[in-house]
């Protein structure tokens, strides 16, 4: 009998243990968190490095200035895919995915903000209680004395352990408010990196294809002049011309090959810096593609106060700025929360199971605890200066931001319109310099005209033509400057501001 009852004692000890290590488990899964958690109903993270964070309707910046009061990794693409990508020519919109893919800040920031989510989700934590468990194995074997039995004694003691702050006076409150908003800022700075890595590549690709557009000028004027030389050797030949007009059509054919010679180079390094803003060696071979729709060149339908006013609402950074802002001063209140009282529990409650029935039982404590700060040699108050001070410094640092945005759209709109009224000036001026070109020709073909005449008329002609070329360039950058400046820049390299046609399309 006794062997059964020892027996029985020994099962519900490998029970108890078996007990332990079970809620041990699950309390372990529990722990285990697939990402970063979402903060104030988005995502706390977008799932790659190259996507847009979202932000919540809270978290936007506000038409009037804010008064507070108190995962998976992502392979960088290797130049063969890019040159794979770029079979039949690289389209504006790859070269910008391109580019945010291989940029190592739209990653770092990327991870920035996933790790600000996860400190959020961390001090959410804060606000439940936690549990622990433990357990005690024993064996002893004591000699038999007058006052207590000998013999051999096994027993397990599992015991689970809570503690929980009950109240903090707002501590855990601003902490965890102060955690969501700098969750929010690293949101909107990877949303501003993300824009300004869109506008490198889209500089990058407009300045080579601009580069590349005035080569094809310069070669047609290299042709241009290379039949003005054969003319004027023909007639050179024929007794109608002199060998000054030979050896001035010869300076010209010249100096046209010697400016297209020198844009080669100028493509070249033009390659070499879209080739870099991809994120790729600059030895990359690759093609480029010219725009497959046509653009129409016109103004903007928009006022600048529109734009400042979509601006306030959109740009990242400044939706970041207010947010560490709102983020100081939380971190304001749980600084101050540090002097107020706190009300905390603790409890614990455990079990032996032993062979020896004497040494079997069940036990638990719980205790309510207030603590009150009295003195802190002054620490504390200096503390809640400081983080008042900190505050009023970001808020400040943001209403700086919002000026500057302000600035920015202003004077990215008017750059926008002095590009457009360039286009229009050189289209005139192309014009006027081909019918000059023309009548010059005419002139010099008929014998009543010079041949530094005619020179002088290409020569305004390849000017026009280059100009032309270069302001169109230059309009589509303006316009996806003002993009950006006005928040409103697409990753896939989109400008969405509307513009009213009113000249002939950009090709």
């Amino acid at each position: 009998m006794r062997g059964m009852e020892g027996d029985r004692r020994r099962a519900r000890v490998v029970r108890g243990g078996a007990l332990i290590v079970t809620i041990a488990a699950v309390l372990s899964a529990s722990a285990c968190v697939q990402g970063p958690p979402g903060v104030g109903g988005a995502a706390g993270a977008p799932p790659t490095p190259h996507n847009v964070w979202v932000p919540p309707a809270e978290a936007r910046p506000r038409a009037e200035p804010p008064i507070p009061m108190a995962a998976p990794d992502v392979e960088r693409v290797l130049p063969q895919a890019v040159a794979e990508a770029a079979a039949g020519g690289l389209t504006l919109s790859q070269v910008v995915d391109l580019a945010l893919q291989n940029n190592p800040t739209t990653r770092a920031s990327w991870l920035q903000l996933r790790a600000a989510a996860d400190a959020y989700g961390q001090e959410r934590g804060r606000l439940f209680p936690t549990v622990s468990a433990g357990v005690n194995a024993l064996s002893s074997k004591q000699v038999a004395t007058s006052v207590r039995f000998g013999g051999r004694r096994n027993q397990v003691s599992p015991t689970v352990n809570l503690s929980w702050l009950v109240l903090d006076m707002g501590g855990r409150a601003g902490a965890r408010e102060a955690s969501r908003e700098a969750t929010y800022a690293a949101g909107f700075t990877h949303d501003a990196v993300l824009q300004g890595a869109v506008l490198q590549a889209e500089g990058a690709y407009f300045g080579y294809m601009a580069t590349r557009a005035l080569l094809e000028v310069q070669r047609a004027s290299v042709q241009e002049a290379e039949a003005n030389l054969a003319a004027a050797e023909h007639r050179h030949d024929v007794g109608l011309a002199t060998i000054a007009d030979v050896l001035q059509a010869r300076t010209a054919a010249s100096q046209a090959r010697l400016a297209a010679e020198s844009t080669e180079g100028t493509l070249q390094a033009a390659r070499a810096a879209m080739a870099v803003a991809m994120g790729v060696p600059a030895n990359t071979p690759f093609d480029v593609a010219p725009p497959p729709e046509t653009t129409p060149v016109g103004e903007v339908s928009e006022s600048v106060d529109s734009l400042i006013a979509e601006a306030v609402r959109n740009r990242p950074d400044l939706g970041a700025a207010e947010a560490r802002a709102r983020q100081a001063f939380a971190s304001a209140r749980a600084t101050r929360a540090q002097g107020l009282p706190t009300l905390s529990l603790t409890g614990n409650g455990g079990r032996v199971y032993s062979d020896v029935s004497q040494f079997s039982g069940g036990s638990y404590t719980f205790s309510l605890g207030l603590s009150i700060p009295l003195f802190t040699g002054f620490s504390q108050s200096y503390a809640n200066q400081g983080a008042r001070d900190r505050a009023d410094l970001a808020e400040a640092q943001a209403a700086g931001v919002r000026q500057q945005v302000i600035q920015q759209v202003f004077t990215s709109y008017y750059a926008l319109q002095t590009a457009t009224q360039r286009v229009h000036t050189t289209d005139d001026l192309l014009a006027s310099a081909q019918q000059s070109e023309e009548v010059a020709l005419g002139r010099y073909q008929e014998g009543v005209g010079t041949i530094l005449d005619l020179l002088t008329a290409q020569n305004a002609l390849a000017d026009a033509r280059a100009q032309q070329s270069q302001a169109r360039w230059a309009w589509l950058l303006a316009l996806a400057q003002l993009a950006h400046d006005s928040g409103v820049l697409g990753v896939d390299g989109s400008a969405a501001i509307p513009v009213v046609p009113d000249s002939n399309p950009l090709r």
